[in-house]
Parts: structure tokens; sequence; C-alpha cells
């Protein structure tokens, strides 16, 4: 008899060898974490050959990259090839090396069951195609993800620790600081600009009229980029100034050195505490109901603005007319308050005002008053509106929505805005014609 014939017939399978690093460090050595791994884990696959496993050509490493996530190019590449039907075998050097989540590493053992994969980890001898084999999977796992977890505590506390004692732990350098041996040192150019803006608002006492001078005379952030009244709120605002290292809203004495004296601060601070509410004293007193007109409650009835007092502050709503004339039952929406209806018309409108639909709309109608109008006109019109919106007068950001909303409908589940196309039309020629002002000017 034929001893080759009755020889048994070994199965190839496919291994992939799939390696992670947490860290970048070292990843530029000739011999890295990743080459050991995948040294640990080829020897593995070269003593089972007579089991028939054959190692693929692919590499599937991810450097630098948290074992938290699964979003990792290696690992959605292997992923893709496991699912195509080009790998037998998954192996690793540890499990952790997979995932870290016991969530997340479920999902992928389901992956590999559904298409006839076998996970291996070269030191935690396993196989997940047995009960047994999941359960000691499971059990390691849950170490992982325990240790990952540890260690996650650690960082945040040592980052605590770190902060009590006034160390800069990273992040955005501020404006008047550049760091140095991992301490912040006062840049002197951009320290001067930021006392400026600190003495500049004891005088103006506006963020927003700060801002504008500020644009206006070319003072510019570290970037480049006009200061704004956020940036101007957050420089403002920022303990860092004053010597301070702040953590989850906690202030400790920092090692730098201030840029601003205490009593600035606190000047500065005594009318970021009071002005916000007499401006919004006035800003309730000259802005007319910009809705007026336009709003209507589910039931179809058009709905009024109407105001109360409360302890000296005023409150202002739109109430529906049938609510008023024939009582609470009449509508399921009986009021809204008026400043947040009213932000959410003016955010919907901006996003509209954007939209590729609305701007063909707007170009087709204005070239019916203007033939030379072109669309990269009305696109650039309709781009200036937005940051052109807060510097108007309340009357003129009224009139405008006048021009544009045709109605506001209230629902339970939202707001819907029909628009004018023609009063899109009119604002842009106004636009346009502000921009060639500003030009000639």
């Amino acid at each position: 008899m034929n001893k080759a014939a009755s020889k048994p017939i070994v199965r190839k399978l496919r291994c992939a060898v799939y390696t992670r690093k947490s860290s970048e460090e070292g990843l530029d050595m000739e011999f890295n974490s990743l080459d050991a791994q995948r040294e640990a884990c080829e020897a593995y696959v070269a003593s089972q050959r007579s089991e028939g496993w054959v190692l693929v050509p692919d590499r599937y490493d991810d450097g630098g990259i948290s074992g938290g996530t699964l979003d990792r190019p290696a690992l959605r590449r292997l992923m893709r090839d496991v699912e195509t039907g080009l790998i037998d075998v998954v192996v690793v050097y540890k499990i952790d090396r997979l995932s870290r989540s016991l969530a997340d590493f479920s999902k992928l053992v389901e992956v590999f069951e559904a298409n006839q994969v076998t996970f291996v980890s070269v030191t935690q001898s396993f196989n997940t195609t047995t009960s047994m084999g999941r359960l000691t999977l499971n059990i390691l796992l849950s170490f992982a993800q325990f240790e990952r977890e540890v260690i996650g505590e650690r960082i945040r506390d040592k980052f605590l620790a770190s902060r009590k004692k006034g160390m800069w732990m990273g992040g955005t350098v501020p404006l008047g600081y550049r760091v140095e041996n991992r301490k912040l040192v006062i840049e002197a150019n951009e320290a001067a600009t930021v006392r400026m803006i600190f003495d500049r608002f004891l005088t103006v006492g506006s963020a927003t009229m700060l801002a504008r001078q500020l644009n206006a005379e070319g003072v510019t952030g570290r970037s480049g980029k006009p200061i704004d009244k956020g940036m101007l709120y957050k420089l403002l605002n920022n303990r860092v100034y004053i010597g301070e290292a702040v953590h989850k809203g906690i202030s400790y004495p920092g090692e730098h050195e201030p840029i601003i004296s205490r009593e600035l601060w606190d000047k500065v601070h005594s009318i970021l505490v009071e002005s916000p509410r007499k401006r919004a004293g006035q800003s309730r007193r000259q802005t007319p109901a910009l809705l007026k007109g336009l709003i209507f409650a589910p039931n179809g009835m058009a709905m009024t603005p109407t105001h109360t007092r409360n302890h000296g502050r005023l409150y202002r709503y739109y109430v529906t007319t049938s609510v008023l004339k024939l009582g609470p039952d009449t509508c399921p929406i009986k009021r809204v308050p008026a400043a947040e209806i009213e932000a959410a018309v003016i955010d919907q409108l901006r996003v509209l005002l954007r939209s590729p639909e609305m701007i063909v709309k707007t170009w087709m109608a204005a070239r019916e008053e203007d033939r030379e109008t072109t669309e990269s006109d009305v696109r650039e019109a309709l781009v200036q509106l937005d940051p052109l919106w807060d510097e108007l007068f309340p009357a003129e950001q009224a009139r405008i929505v006048q021009l544009l909303v045709e109605r506001v409908d209230v629902d339970i589940d939202g707001v819907s805005i029909r628009l004018r196309t023609n009063g899109i039309g009119s604002v842009i020629s106004e636009l346009r014609q502000r921009s060639e002002l500003s030009r000639a000017a």
C-alpha cells in the first residue's frame, strides 16, 4: 500500500498577525514594540506549520493608538479581510493588543465566529471556538479593562496633583505666555496686548464694542485671526493671567508669573458681573418682537407678543390668541418664551440661507431685479449676513426678519420656517450696497 496516499490532508489556515502600541514613543526605532510582538507571533505561527498554519503577507500594525477604541486603520483593514474570507486565524501577542474594552471585544469575536475565524493569543493560549475558551477570554479581558481603568485613574490623579502644585499640564498656551521646560513664561509683546485689553475693557465696559475697536485697529490674536467677542470673554475670564492654575473649576496657585494684577482683575470682573444685566435690560426695552405677525400656533391661530414682570425683571412671551380669548384648552401650546423661539428661528434662518437650494432660488429671484447679479454674489452676501447680524440695531434685525420670513409655525415637535425668496433678494441688494460702501471707505 502507498504510504503517501494514506497520509491525511492538512487544510491550510491563513494566519494574520495584528499588533498595537498605545503610545508613539519608540516607534521610530529600528526594532520597536510592534516588531517584538510580530516576531513572537510569527514564531508561534511557524511552530504550528504541521497544523497547516501559514502567514499572510499583509501587515496589520497600529502604532500610537489606544485599545479603548475600534477606530484604528489596521484593525478596520483586518476586519474587512476577515469578512471577505481572506483570513482563517487572527494571532496577537496578548488579547489587550486587540482591545481593552470587553464590549468592543465581544463585537470583534462575534464577527470572527460569523466568519469561522479563530482567535489566538500566543501568551494566553486558548481557542475561542469552545465555551471554555470564550469563558477564559472574558475573564482575561475583564482584567485588561480593569487595568485600563486603573491606569486612567492614575493619570487623572497625577494631573490633579500636578495642578494643585500649580504646574502647567499642556493644552493651548494662553496669549501672553510661551512654554519653556514645561513651564509658562511671559512673552513680553503678547503680555502687553493682554494688559491693554484688560485696561481698555475698564473704559469701554463692553466686549462687543471693544472687539470692534480692536478689529478696526488691526489688533489680532497669536494666529493672526481677529479678536472677536467670544475670544475676549475667554481672555478676560482666564485665571492664568493672575498666576493661578485651574482644574475642573478649582483654582490653585500657579508656578508661573501673573500678567494682570489682582486689583485689575477684580475691577474687570465687577463690570463683567453687572454689565450683562444692564445690557440685557436695555436690550429688552429696545428690542421689538421679531416675530410679530409671523408666528402661528399648532391650531393655526396667530401668536401675539406679551410680557410680564417678576421681581423687577421683564419676561417676554408669544401667546396663542385663542388661549387669550377662549381659554387654555384651545391649543396644546399656550405660550413660548420669546427669547428662545426668536433665537431658534434665527439659528434655522442662518442654516437655511447657506443651503445650496436657497442660494440658487435667491439668485434666480435677485436676477429679476438685476441681471448682472451672479450666484457667487448671492453666496458672498448671504455669508456676510451671519457675522453682520449681531452688529445690527434691534430695529434693523426686526425689519430683516420681516423681509426674509413669511411664516413661522410652532409645533410640539419643533419649529418650521417659510421664507420669502423675493425678500431675500432685497436683503441681498442692501448687503451688496453695504459691502461696496465699506470698500469705498
